[in-house]
């Protein structure tokens, strides 16, 4: 006689399916990584061939490699200065920004202090604020400290992170026990000092939840970088790439026939650190985003 609760459980597990949901799950992938496919296609082909192919198809001369080594000497190898630039501004912001968010969330969970609820609710406001409207009054302030068009017009507004803090203050809610706190405090040891051996090392998979998205965020960010920015030679990759397919399109000096091919092809490149970043990181980054939902 068969045992009913592997029956059970296969009849619960068989109920659980549902076609709609999977319908939905597939048409997500496919909206993910049709463009991912088309980008890794189209970074095969010459500027001719983007026109006069299927877009998700190979050509009949894929030409990945010589579009490769083309972007990277174009220019006298200016890609290279702009990738370089790109992953100084996002490491230098996203680090940053994880241990200024670490800090504060930890402050807000763990201290009372007067306006504390305030200052809380003051953070929760500037999560809804777009950063594309703060990016006029930004540059007049970094216009008055005579900061435009220097590294630090990039990476100071990128360590401020209100989602980061929300983020950490409720992840170390339940992350940071209060009786390892008041254990330490009571063996003597200083809240700076509880902060960084103990506190910080709770906190690692948040932090990197806020790494992460600080280093998406700064890897992706054109606006910022293109009103603070008028050196060629500072620009990030967003920037960068833009200055090149504004060539393609307006046929200026020192543009070639295939700088549209150029321009796919530096796109294509420019993703690979961050897909690289997050298969590293992934666990992490899950746990830190279920643990803030969670009681523990």
């Amino acid at each position: 006689m068969a045992d009913p609760v592997p029956v059970a459980r296969r009849r619960r597990s068989r109920a659980r399916r549902s076609t709609p949901l999977t319908i939905a799950m597939l048409a997500a992938l496919a909206y993910f990584l049709l463009p991912l496919c088309w980008l890794l296609i189209a970074s095969t082909k010459s500027t001719q061939d983007l026109f006069n192919s299927f877009g998700l198809w190979f050509s009949h001369t894929p030409r990945l490699w010589a579009n490769v080594q083309e972007t990277f000497t174009q220019d006298d190898g200016v890609f290279v200065r702009w990738l370089l630039n790109t992953v100084m501004y996002a490491v230098l912001s996203s680090v940053g920004a994880a241990l200024l968010a670490a800090a504060a969330g930890y402050g807000f969970a763990k201290f009372r202090f007067r306006g504390d609820r305030f200052g809380f609710n003051l953070v929760l406001g500037a999560v809804m604020v777009p950063t594309t409207a703060l990016a006029i009054p930004t540059y007049l302030l970094f216009a008055e400290a005579g900061l435009v068009n220097t590294p630090w017009a990039i990476i100071l507004p990128s360590l401020v992170n209100p989602f980061g803090l929300y983020l950490m203050r409720v992840y170390a809610q339940d992350a940071v026990p209060d009786s390892i706190l008041e254990a330490a405090r009571i063996d003597g040891a200083g809240e700076a000092r509880i902060f960084f051996t103990i506190a910080l090392r709770l906190l690692a998979p948040g932090l990197v939840t806020v790494l992460l998205f600080t280093l998406v965020a700064t890897w992706n960010n054109y606006f910022l970088p293109l009103i603070m920015l008028n050196d060629p030679d500072l620009y990030p990759i967003t920037v960068g790439l833009s200055s090149w397919a504004a060539q393609a399109q307006n046929g200026g000096a020192g543009s070639s026939s295939d700088m549209l091919a150029l321009v796919v092809t530096g796109s294509l490149i420019s993703i690979l650190p961050l897909v690289v970043a997050f298969l590293l990181l992934q666990r992490y980054w899950q746990s830190g985003l279920a643990a803030g939902g969670v009681k523990q």
